[in-house]
């Protein structure tokens, strides 16, 4: 049985310890009893109490001295002082340096009882109110950034998807396209803060679990379904009951676990692993993927039937490559973000070479790889604005714009080449077009004076 909380207890008088310690264990509490001060700090760290039942007047130390230390050194526990002097004098002094109460010798075992109740019971309500605003943190600013058209109508549909109440919405998009920020800014839409009520927002990543536990995670267990199951476990979709749970990767799913799913959508109901009851469900489910559904139906990969069922209310979010005028949006909306972050407010502003390089990217990996880009540069970088070199080679490279300008009746021979040599000639040529002047170079390859002049530095043509 699962002790009520852990009560460390330091008094001198081996009787009272002995008095406290048989009451406090009779009444379910694990209890760590000490008559001798020495050495105490490094016990309580190690017992890691909830609760510390401490003598003001011990040999050699003074009790208020000792409750100085344990909140000094930050030590994570609740401190009842214990004393003999009824005074207010010593009861607001004990208060000051930090005691959550104090009781007076001699004390009835119900008050103590009491009162250690009463402390377990508001650190019990402080971690949960720390854990739901932790949880409504993570849930704020989730704004979708962008101005193109596909942003527009993105925007649109989530806004009927979340005043419709949609009960179930599949959002498919390459990885780092941000699937799990559509997610949390429906969930809001339907949710808003200033109704006033507490709606949960919890997630699972299907591929990360291993294959014997996602089925628990998800459906939760009863005590003794299995071999682990020592006690019960509520699932993903009990535990947000009135709110809204992510899958994420769902492709990745076993075929057996699909099947479950697809009854616990159609049904709304949900049964643990070793039970015998349906559990009714009030939460919406967002699903999301970076695969192909379809093809994953076609290989025999993924139920046709849940499939079908997830693709009624759907939305595909297209590669940042595809909607480049969000770029530059979104380059300086993590800018913004960063700077604040790591209190760099020196870097204000995206040069308008940098934002020229930005957007001719291709940006493999999406919003992600540009929000990290952009992280990079705000912690390595002390200029007022991006300028070219600050990006990454990648960014900087010319070899995809070179090879797209190339002529399109160029031949490439048997034995291959070397499209950085190629590259490189082609820089030497504009040069010596241009009059070695730099700038009409760049214009005659179609890019910025700063890259030309990042790319001769690289291969050494000053």
């Amino acid at each position: 049985m699962k002790a009520r909380g852990k009560i460390f207890l330091l008094d001198d008088d081996e009787l009272i310890v002995s008095m406290l310690e048989r009451a406090l264990r009779g009444d379910g509490y694990d209890v760590f009893a000490e008559s001798n001060p020495e050495g105490v700090l490094d016990k309580i760290r190690s017992f890691s109490p909830d609760v510390v039942l401490l003598d003001i007047k011990l040999p050699g130390r003074d009790g208020i001295d000792l409750l100085g230390e344990i909140v000094g050194q930050g030590i994570p526990t609740q401190v009842v002082m214990l004393t003999s002097d009824d005074t207010a004098e010593t009861a607001v002094k004990a208060m000051k340096v930090g005691a959550a109460d104090y009781l007076t010798k001699p004390f009835n075992l119900d008050e103590v009882k009491i009162v250690v109740a009463s402390i377990l019971e508001k650190g019990k309500l402080r971690h949960e109110v720390e854990f739901l605003r932790k949880i409504s943190s993570d849930l704020t600013d989730q704004e979708i950034i962008g101005k193109t058209d596909v942003v527009h109508k993105l925007k649109e549909r989530c806004a009927k998807f979340a005043s419709a109440g949609v009960p179930m919405i599949l959002i498919t998009g390459e990885s780092g396209t941000g699937k799990e920020v559509f997610a949390r800014h429906i969930h809001q839409r339907m949710h808003p803060p200033e109704s006033g009520a507490f709606a949960p927002f919890l997630g699972i990543n299907c591929a990360a679990l291993p294959e014997q536990l996602i089925e628990s995670e998800l459906f939760g267990h009863e005590k003794g379904a299995f071999t682990d199951a020592k006690a019960e476990k509520k699932g993903i979709f009990e535990q947000a009951y009135g709110g809204s749970i992510l899958l994420d990767e769902i492709g990745e799913m076993r075929l057996d676990l699909q099947a479950k799913l697809l009854r616990v959508l159609e049904e709304r109901k949900v049964r643990r692993i070793g039970g015998r009851q349906d559990i009714p469900i009030d939460t919406t489910v967002f699903v999301t993927t970076n695969r192909n559904l379809e093809e994953a139906v076609e290989k025999g990969e993924f139920r046709v039937d849940l499939y079908y069922r997830l693709n009624a209310f759907s939305i595909f979010l297209p590669p940042l490559r595809e909607r480049k005028g969000d770029i530059p949006l979104l380059a300086r909306h993590f800018l913004q973000d960063y700077s604040e972050k790591y209190k760099k407010m020196l870097l204000k502003d995206i040069s308008p070479e940098a934002e020229e390089l930005l957007i001719a990217y291709r940006w493999p990996g999406n919003i992600r790889e540009l929000r990290n880009v952009i992280e990079r540069i705000v912690v390595l970088e002390n200029d007022e604005i991006v300028l070219p070199e600050h990006l990454p080679a990648e960014i900087l490279n010319l070899k995809e714009r070179v090879a797209a300008k190339l002529s399109p009746g160029l031949t490439i021979p048997d034995t291959g080449l070397s499209l950085e040599e190629v590259e490189k000639n082609l820089i030497i040529q504009a040069l010596e077009k241009a009059g070695n002047n730099k700038t009409l170079a760049a214009k005659l390859l179609g890019i910025t004076y700063d890259s030309l002049r990042y790319q001769v530095k690289k291969f050494g043509l000053e």
